[in-house]
C-alpha cells in the first residue's frame, strides 16, 4: 500500500516543521497536524492516515494515551512515536500502547525514510 496521508501530532510547531522537513519529498503526501493527543485522536478518526507520527509529552492528552485510543479505534494503525525521552521504560510503554516504531528526537531524514519504508513493507 502506498502512503498518502501522514498525521503529525506534536505540541511544538517547530518539532512538527522539523519532522515535515525530514520526510522524503514524495509527490502526493497530504499532511495533517495536531497540537495535542486529543486533537490527534480526533484528527486520526476524521482523516484515517496511513502513518501517524506521535510525540509523547503533550498537554490535554499525552502520546501514550493517544496511541492507546487510536489503537482501540483502529488496531491496524501505523504509529511512529518520536520522543526525546529514550528511557527503556518509556520506549516499552510506547510499544505496549501499540506503537509500530519508536524513534529518538530529533528525527533524521534517514530514520524517517526507513520508518516509512518499514510501514509500506508491513502493508504489503
Amino acid at each position: 500500500m502506498r502512503i498518502s496521508k501522514i498525521l503529525i501530532v506534536d505540541d511544538s510547531p517547530i518539532s512538527r516543521r522539523m519532522l515535515k522537513s525530514s520526510i522524503p519529498k514524495e509527490p502526493g503526501y497530504q499532511f495533517f497536524e495536531a497540537g495535542d493527543g486529543q486533537q490527534g485522536l480526533e484528527m486520526f478518526k476524521e482523516v484515517r492516515p496511513e502513518v501517524t507520527f506521535m510525540d509523547l509529552t503533550m498537554p490535554v492528552m499525552d502520546g501514550i494515551t493517544s496511541v492507546q485510543e487510536i489503537m482501540k479505534f483502529d488496531g491496524t494503525a501505523s504509529i511512529v512515536v518520536l520522543t526525546a525521552d529514550v528511557q527503556a521504560r518509556m520506549i516499552m510503554n510506547a510499544y505496549q500502547a501499540g506503537a509500530f516504531l519508536v524513534l529518538k528526537k530529533p528525527p533524521t531524514k534517514q530514520n524517517i525514510k526507513d520508518a516509512l519504508d518499514k510501514i509500506e513493507e508491513r502493508e504489503l
